[in-house]
């Protein structure tokens, strides 16, 4: 019985073969295609594959990006350390202790101009973060060595754009930017960059497909983004690979290629990249003034459920809901009330608050834009003009002060619009909000989205409780002729951990 059961799936083929080899009339079984046909599958006009054209057009784009630099990290301690009489007679036990670190990463020339001879590279922030207090190097394809610049570092969407200054007759090969917009699932996708460091494998190229587009939420650890909209492709990514370049099969730069999800360490075929779209916005601001300054129109959206479709009398499972209007807002101006359903957003449709808050945030302040919404089943059309990001318009207002007297941070409460924006969930401590480039929370590695519990060792939760505790560590540090104050801060990871803050002397 068992091997009849095994020989009915062959019978069958043999019937479906014989039955069409009897429809055509013809005893002779159909061909299979021959390998002049099977080739020409992987061969443009010209005779030549596509991915190897790709390959030769924009392989020397890539370069490999070496950090080096110190980083301050907890010493070990030992609550005995705390004991007043133990402080009496050894005041100076060191806190912190000073550890170099080397990373590499990939990133890849965008634009040159041949008067400057200043080639600009993209890559991610987590590359070359550290390098702003150390030393960058870039390695072109004909193995010369640069020491590049930090133009301008993103957190929020892992963006970042290096410079180097190259020599004259110099060869650079520019990598032409797509049009992510335009993807398809299933296109081809072509992966490019330095995998494991300096170990001899640079401009390793990989193939494969565009798995999925708009993966969001995603948890990367520490450094994970604000802002994702991620292409996934199981073009092989790995260590190493970060801020390389993941081209279609006309060679053009479609993403960032930054993550990987693994159990392993390496590729598994789930890699994600930063789509170009979003990576040329941020990028414009970045060479322009160094920074990312963002678009903000005052609501909490909400995401739309099969439950709310319902209730709403919604056509799909799409667009977000209007879950709060803050005061002289925005869109309190142009009329956005709670229960509006977002449908589009300066002509482009709102299919979730992810797309939704990448749209407003690449948006540049100051623009009017149509606002489509569904009230109380009738669509309309509103018109908003946007805003500054608050933080970003209290960071251009704010004298600037001296780094020796300013951690560099700024902090909003637990409940603010900032946090419910972020999806900061926290039931203590302040929600910091902004990081001030080269100031002693830069150097200690803070980020936005970070939840400060104590300053040395004293609760915070709320800003004013927060700038009370700070301005009394300084006065403490300074009489103390010390220059380092301790947070107890949670990370984007919900780890808890001791962070030291060093001024300067």
């Amino acid at each position: 019985m068992k091997i009849g059961k095994k020989l009915i799936p062959i019978i069958l083929i043999a019937i479906v073969a014989s039955c069409a080899f009897a429809k055509t009339g013809s005893s002779v079984p159909p061909q299979l295609s021959t390998s002049k046909n099977q080739s020409s599958m992987f061969v443009n006009d010209e005779g030549i594959n596509p991915v190897v054209k790709v390959v030769r057009d924009v392989r020397e784009s890539v370069v490999q990006i070496k950090v080096e630099a110190k980083v301050n990290v907890p010493a070990i301690t030992n609550p005995f350390f705390d004991d007043p009489l133990f402080k009496y007679f050894f005041p100076e036990i060191p806190r912190e202790m000073q550890r170099k670190i080397t990373s590499m990463g990939s990133g890849f020339i965008y634009e040159f101009n041949p008067q400057t001879r200043e080639a600009y590279i993209m890559t991610n922030n987590h590359v070359v973060e550290k390098g702003k207090e150390g030393t960058i190097t870039v390695t072109l394809a004909d193995k010369i060595n640069y020491t590049a610049e930090v133009v301008g570092l993103d957190p929020s969407t892992d963006v970042a754009v290096i410079k180097i200054k190259v020599k004259e007759g110099e060869k650079v090969t520019i990598a032409p930017l797509g049009d992510s917009s335009k993807l398809e699932i299933g296109e081809w996708a072509i992966a490019i960059g330095n995998p494991f460091g300096d170990v001899g494998l640079d401009r390793t190229v990989t193939l494969g497909v565009i798995s999925a587009i708009g993966r969001s939420n995603l948890n990367f650890g520490a450094n994970s983004p604000i802002y994702q909209d991620y292409i996934q492709t199981d073009a092989a990514i790995n260590p190493g690979n970060s801020g390389g370049p993941l081209l279609n099969i006309n060679g053009e730069v479609i993403g960032i290629n930054s993550a990987i999800t693994s159990t392993s360490g390496g590729n598994i075929g789930i890699g994600f990249a930063i789509p170009i779209n979003l990576a040329k916005r941020v990028v414009e601001d970045l060479v322009a003034t160094g920074k990312v300054t963002r678009a903000y129109i005052g609501i909490l959206p909400q995401e739309i459920t099969a439950d709310l479709m319902e209730a709403f009398d919604l056509s799909e499972v799409s667009g977000v809901l209007v879950a709060k209007v803050e005061k002289d807002s925005p869109a309190d101006k142009a009329g956005i009330q709670v229960g509006d359903v977002i449908i589009e957003f300066n002509g482009e449709k709102v299919p979730n608050v992810s797309k939704f808050r990448i749209a407003v945030a690449t948006s540049k302040p100051g623009v009017q834009v149509p606002v489509k919404v569904i009230r109380n089943k009738d669509t309309l059309t509103l018109h908003i003009t946007l805003d500054v990001y608050p933080e970003d318009k209290l960071a251009s207002t704010e004298k600037s002060t001296k780094a020796d007297t300013n951690a560099g941070i700024t902090v909003v409460s637990i409940d603010s619009p900032y946090a419910r924006q972020n999806n900061i969930k926290a039931d203590r401590g302040v929600v910091v909000s902004a990081v001030a480039p080269d100031t002693p929370a830069a150097r200690a590695g803070i980020q936005p989205g970070y939840i400060i519990l104590k300053v040395g060792n004293t609760e915070v939760n709320s800003p004013e409780e927060y700038n009370t505790a700070m301005d009394n560590a300084i006065k403490t540090m300074k009489e103390k002729s010390s220059n380092t104050i301790v947070l107890y801060v949670q990370d984007r990871s919900k780890n808890e951990q001791f962070v030291v803050l060093r001024f300067n002397s």
